[in-house]
């Protein structure tokens, strides 16, 4: 049988449902009722709060955040130091706030650096580019990119530019 691997330095609540063939890395923190999936990899210095879902196939790279809130499905890449965000407006003072939802679908990448805030979708084999700020929902096979991330080509499963996609831009 498959077996996960922890090291050593990771703290991994008792709670947390890890899948077979999974590796922890250094000084990954995964909190109480987390699930991750098989065949996965949570690298070093990831951060993974209460409840988060993970699928199978999923590599969640060094310095990720990922918060309440957050659903990652199958065959997910999260690129190094990507945030998630899980209220629009958090304020220290506030003793009842909601968790905004966010759904990340299969085969999805998100590049490094790239921040999801809360509340939003992102379809099937899209892709964030590195640096991008993701703030409205984004359809499946479309590369976004920018602050605020916008559609830039609508793309194949192997990430492949099919169709640029018209920014409609003028000058003037």
């Amino acid at each position: 049988m498959a077996e996960v691997y922890i090291h050593p330095t990771a703290h991994v609540d008792k709670t947390a449902k890890i899948g077979p063939d999974t590796k922890v890395w250094i000084n990954a923190q995964i909190r109480e009722g987390v699930v991750i999936g098989g065949d996965c990899s949570i690298s070093k210095d990831t951060y993974i709060d209460k409840d988060v879902q993970i699928g199978n196939n999923c590599r969640i790279q060094n310095g990720v955040s990922i918060y309440t809130g957050v659903t990652l499905e199958d065959d997910i890449l999260v690129g190094p130091n990507v945030s998630f965000t899980n209220h629009r407006v958090p304020r220290v003072f506030m003793e009842n706030w909601t968790i905004d939802k966010t759904l990340i679908c299969t085969g999805v990448s998100l590049g490094s650096n790239s921040t999801i805030i809360c509340g939003v979708v992102i379809g099937e084999y899209a892709m964030v580019a590195a640096g991008s700020v993701v703030t409205k929902d984004v359809d499946p096979y479309t590369l976004v990119m920018g602050n605020p991330a916008m559609p830039y080509a609508k793309i194949n499963r192997e990430g492949e530019v099919i169709e640029l996609i018209d920014q409609g831009k003028s000058n003037g």
